[in-house]
């Protein structure tokens, strides 16, 4: 995309403006390079400058590359300084405008620069001197502030800039000061220090993709029409330091160049009176910088100068006037400043650091207690319970390891491996706990490991009854409350108790029982108890819990049934400890109720248990047959349906002998029944219910031979009047017949008709009506 840059020139030109009145920086470029370095950057007597020299435009006449400039009422963050740039210097000015560079002008880059970064430079402006420093320690401040800070420029494109030194006169290879803090590898520039860049699309047409943040915490911000230069972003205040050598003459070279291009310039402003010799204390020693000096330790601070000299100690501001020397021993929390004057001269060099002491660490020395399985006074233990309170339960503060020697805690070192399970080398052996607070200062404290010597009495069985319908010996227990209260009566209060299922694991505290424990072992088991202290153990004892099963025969619901206006007498086996029924609260086997309900018997036996049998008493009573619905004239089809009323369970007959669940009764023949109920709990008949279930023959022989000599329907005379109207099978009218009828011979008009199939009608004169067809033989 470098084609772009160029691309972009002519845009970009276009939005120069005129500036306006408004608060910016000021330059002046009319200063030579040692006035610049000598008055402005060093202006100290504590660092001795010669050979200053300067080279940048060459082209653009009056006007140079690097100036001073003053930042008057704008704001920005330097007061003065000087500033070297890739364009004629006055261009710093701002407002910002979006200004892209020179154009046509073009001078030479910088063979050091390109060696160092890899690059192919052009338009490096630089400023060289050599120094000789009265400390061990260098630094100045800078800001590096560049156009490169649009569009997707700072993926990919940057301008350099590098503070070089070196031992004055030697071979030696440059060392670049121009570095990200803590990292003396990176170095500043727009590639690396940046914000984050969306994806757009450039002035072209060209869609970019963006790029992630780099080290944006170095990156101030984006710049707009009220900056007091003219750049398009800048870093935060950075600082280049080193450590030198007392004495020695060294050579500084400050360069900036373009990279390859000369449009979007940049600039490096370098703040006035920074460069200077200083006194090194080091890094500050505070929880922000993760390194703050531990309660109870001191650290020195040292100046690295000439006992010979005049040394001012503060803290906090405040002279400190019995410290006179190089050195300061400190070891309270404060800021700490040395102020030196390198005498006979009269300069003065100073150095400041912060140092925080941490809260000191509070412990607790403490006792383990163990229970032994044997008596040897050798058992494991779990060092880890007193994690806690041995750190006072700070919860800032970690354990960090168990050491069987104090040399090893303090060091560090042979930590005991498995702390969980520490079986331990002698009888009171104590083991030492190193804690620790996150900045790694730490204490010891000792555990002692004693073996209890506490014991239980034997204990009584905790007994309780198989209460669930499989009477297999195991259930549940709630070992809390029904164990615990009798193994800690008589014992100090606040004593706690856990189960386990062998003794190894009570010792061991391993495999912990549930409080609702349902046994494993039928009838009997022995499990035990670790009754503890805190993370003590206090003893350890058996407990045996006995399942007592209950199930006596004849058990189960029943379903008694009561005559009306009568009473049952319910009851259960003779033998048993105790009875109570309910309702009623009756303490014998028996009892006499007269009326429907339910009604529960609890027995208990000799050890307590308890099993429930439950009755349910229904009244029963006589049916009372309230109708027949009869289905006749219907040959093997011809049923008979008991209509009743009544509460009670009933079979039913139609001739009193014979009787059925059923109150429907089929293929039933023609004839008169009486029709009942029986209640099957004893409680008595029904009344009796006369029914007529009619046919009509389906064939007669009118032969007089006196049997079926006449066609006639058996019976009918018990139901309401009725007339029967005879036809042939072409439907011609023979013969009408009613109750008085006594039947049909087969004759008509005297003479008697062939054998064939005839047809009626009966009409009753409630409507009902029947039609069939029969069989005339002869």
């Amino acid at each position: 995309m470098t084609h772009f840059k160029v691309y972009l020139c002519a845009f970009f030109i276009c939005c120069l403006s005129l500036k306006i009145n408004a608060q910016y920086i000021r330059i002046d470029d009319q200063r030579t390079p040692k006035q610049l370095i000598e008055n402005i950057l060093v202006n100290s007597s504590c660092v001795s400058v010669t050979n200053t020299s300067g080279k940048g435009d060459t082209f653009t006449q009056d006007q140079q590359s690097f100036a001073y400039f003053n930042a008057g009422t704008s704001g920005f963050p330097f007061s003065e300084g000087i500033v070297l740039t890739t364009s004629t210097s006055p261009n710093a000015v701002g407002p910002y405008e979006s200004y892209i560079g020179q154009g046509d002008v073009n001078w030479q880059g910088d063979a050091d620069l390109n060696n160092l970064l890899k690059i192919n430079s052009i338009n490096a402006t630089v400023l060289e001197f050599d120094f000789v420093p009265l400390t061990n320690f260098l630094s100045f401040n800078y800001i590096f502030a560049s156009n490169e800070y649009q569009s997707f420029y700072p993926c990919e494109y940057s301008d350099a800039f590098a503070f070089l030194i070196k031992e004055a006169g030697s071979s030696d290879p440059y060392k670049n000061l121009a570095v990200l803090p803590n990292n003396n590898t990176i170095p500043v520039s727009s590639t690396n220090v940046r914000p984050q860049i969306n994806p757009g699309v450039a002035v072209n047409g060209d869609r970019y993709p963006g790029c992630p943040a780099v080290n944006e915490n170095y990156f101030n911000g984006l710049n707009d029409n009220k900056s007091p230069i003219n750049y398009a972003g800048q870093t935060i205040v950075m600082n280049a330091q080193t450590n030198v050598v007392t004495g020695k003459k060294y050579h500084i070279k400050l360069v900036i160049a373009d990279d390859k291009n000369r449009y979007f310039d940049s600039a490096v402003f370098l703040q006035a009176g920074s460069f200077a010799s200083k006194i090194d204390l080091g890094s500050d020693q505070t929880s922000t910088s993760g390194k703050p000096l531990c309660f109870g330790q001191q650290t020195t601070l040292d100046t690295h100068l000439s006992a010979g000299y005049d040394f001012k100690w503060y803290k906090d501001g405040v002279l400190l006037p019995t410290e006179k020397n190089p050195t300061l021993q400190v070891s309270t929390t404060g800021t700490y400043k040395a102020e030196v004057t390198l005498t006979p001269s009269t300069c003065a060099v100073t150095g400041e650091i912060k140092i925080e002491v941490t809260p000191e660490i509070l412990t607790t020395n403490t006792t383990l207690f163990q229970c032994d399985d044997n008596n040897d006074g050798i058992n494991v233990f779990n060092l880890k319970k007193v994690d806690n309170l041995i750190k006072n339960n700070a919860a800032d503060i970690t354990n960090n390891g168990y050491y069987e020697t104090l040399a090893d805690a303090q060091s560090k070192t042979n930590p005991i491996a498995n702390p969980e399970k520490y079986t331990n080398k002698s009888i009171n052996q104590t083991v030492f706990g190193r804690i620790e607070n996150k900045f790694g200062c730490f204490k010891t404290v000792e555990v002692k490991l004693q073996i209890s010597n506490n014991s239980i009495a034997s204990q009584n069985p905790i007994k309780t009854c198989d209460a669930d319908d499989k009477q297999d010996g195991l259930y549940q227990f709630d070992l809390q409350a029904e164990a615990t209260p009798q193994l800690t009566a008589g014992l100090p209060t606040g004593l706690q108790v856990n189960y386990f299922l062998t003794q190894n694991d009570a010792v061991a505290e391993t495999n912990a029982l549930p409080n609702i424990f349902k046994n494993t072992a039928a009838f009997s088991q022995i499990i035990y108890a670790r009754i503890i202290n805190g993370a003590d153990c206090y003893s350890i004892s058996p407990i045996t819990l006995v399942v007592n099963t209950f199930d006596p025969p004849n058990f189960q619901e029943e379903t008694k049934y009561i005559c009306k206006d009568d009473d049952i007498t319910l009851s259960v086996a003779t033998g048993f400890s105790s009875y109570l029924w309910s309702p009623g609260n009756s303490t014998s086997n028996t009892l006499l109720v007269s009326a429907t309900g339910d009604y529960t018997v609890t027995v208990t036996d000799a050890n307590g248990c308890e099993k429930t049998k439950k009755f349910k008493v229904l009244l029963s009573e006589p049916a009372v047959i309230t109708e027949a619905v009869v289905k006749d004239f219907s040959g093997v089809d011809n049923s008979v349906l008991i209509k009743y009323t009544g509460a009670g369970n009933y079979e039913f007959s139609l001739d009193g002998n014979v009787f059925q669940d059923d109150p429907l009764f089929t293929g039933i023949g023609p004839g008169a029944y009486f029709a009942m109920a029986r209640d099957k709990n004893g409680c008595g008949l029904s009344n009796r219910f006369l029914v007529y279930v009619l046919d009509y023959p389906r064939f007669f022989t009118p032969n007089n031979d006196g049997y079926n000599d006449l066609w006639a329907i058996k019976d009918i005379n018990q139901m309401p009047d009725y007339t029967i109207r005879i036809f042939d099978r072409y439907g011609k009218f023979l013969k009408q017949m009613n109750q008085n009828s006594s039947g049909w011979n087969g004759l008509f008009n005297g003479e008697q008709l062939p054998s064939d199939d005839y047809w009626f009608t009966l009409l009753f004169v409630d409507g009902k009506s029947v039609k069939g067809h029969f069989s005339l033989k002869r």
